[in-house]
């Protein structure tokens, strides 16, 4: 694992100083434009990773900032790497002449207004939130016909605010649900701007019972805090365990970063009625299917949130977005209401499922 991480660190210290190095040499003028356009670069860098590296230290406000400031240069860099690569390939084939990578304004000038316009799209896309509608039809006994609201990866903190988290407990209301599943990751790593805010207030508004299990990033903070936090907000942790209602059996895993998590065969045993698993990570689909499941609800991939780390995604799961089936056990692998890191989507969606067991 350390030799992985090493690897990754390395890729992305020369990935970012190859940006720089083709931003220095795009830059028309002397050392004093190409010094101030590398180093502007580098400290947007900065600010993306002080925002987390300061989380449990600075105020509230100026992490939240820089947040907001930070995070989208992780696009942007994403985008530049790619347009470099690109561009250097093209002149390697004698496609892009040598002279269009140096000291050029207008290429430079098109090419981050190209990148700004496609985040400012992004950026209005990610607050459009997408109503997902499933009616799923069962023999098995019921209590009465239900409608459940699903969502996934809410990454509440200090990117997706309390102002925003009301707006969509809105729409969750408007569904009129019987029911409200969050399928891991409603908090973003640190519950500390969540207690002082008093999110659990907000949730609070919530019109149905709410459930919940975790999800990497509640381990990536401390579990302990976030069950904590639930508890106070009145949603109902199921971890590695097992609720009742009105018919519907609700098995909730805990996150797979729990490598002594119990078997899914050892929890689901033989679900009484209609069965619902809650398991933030989609992998190993099988297992559900093995268990009997009825419903299988996830997140964690996002779907990669911007082009084309989807494709990374897709690559990586069996299923990482929407309606997925096995025999006779159904799924929908959500790619998120909030998101993580900046807000903005690109070739993906934020989105929340009407599910209907009639």
């Amino acid at each position: 694992m350390k030799s992985v991480f090493i690897a990754v660190l390395v890729f992305f210290i020369v990935a970012v100083a190859y940006v720089v190095w083709h931003l220095w040499r795009l830059t028309p003028g002397g050392w004093g434009p190409r010094l101030t356009v590398s180093l502007l670069f580098v400290l947007w860098m900065v600010a993306a990773f002080a925002s987390m590296g300061l989380r449990s230290r600075a105020p509230i406000s100026l992490i939240t900032a820089l947040y907001e400031i930070g995070h989208p240069w992780m696009i942007v860099w994403l985008y530049l790497l790619i347009a470099f690569i690109v561009a250097d390939l093209g002149v390697l084939v004698g496609i892009v002449p040598k002279g269009a990578l140096v000291g050029n304004g207008r290429t430079l000038a098109g090419l981050l207004g190209v990148i700004t316009l496609v985040l400012t799209a992004g950026g209005i896309h990610y607050h459009h939130k997408y109503r997902e509608e499933l009616t799923i039809r069962t023999e098995k006994p019921l209590n009465r016909p239900l409608t459940i609201v699903l969502a996934s990866d809410l990454h509440l903190g200090y990117s997706n605010r309390k102002g925003e988290l009301l707006r969509w407990i809105e729409l969750i209301n408007a569904e009129n649900p019987d029911l409200v599943l969050f399928g891991g990751d409603v908090v973003d790593m640190q519950v500390r701007p969540l207690l002082e805010e008093n999110y659990a207030e907000a949730f609070s508004r919530l019109q149905a019972p709410v459930y919940t299990v975790l999800g990497n990033h509640e381990y990536i903070g401390k579990e302990s805090d976030a069950e904590a936090f639930f508890a106070e907000a009145g949603i109902t942790l199921l971890r590695d365990s097992v609720a009742h209602f009105e018919g519907v059996t609700l098995i909730g895993r805990d996150d797979r970063s729990n490598p002594r998590r119990r078997p899914l065969s050892e929890l689901a045993g033989h679900p009484d009625g209609f069965s619902i698993l809650l398991d933030h990570q989609p992998f190993h689909l099988e297992e559900a299917e093995a268990a009997g499941i009825d419903f299988q609800f996830s997140g964690h991939t996002h779907r990669g949130q911007v082009w084309p780390l989807s494709w990374v995604t897709d690559a990586m799961y069996e299923k990482s977005w929407r309606h997925h089936r096995r025999g006779d056990t159904r799924y929908y692998i959500s790619s998120g209401l909030g998101i993580w890191g900046p807000k903005i989507r690109i070739g993906t969606r934020s989105e929340y499922l009407v599910l209907h067991i009639q």
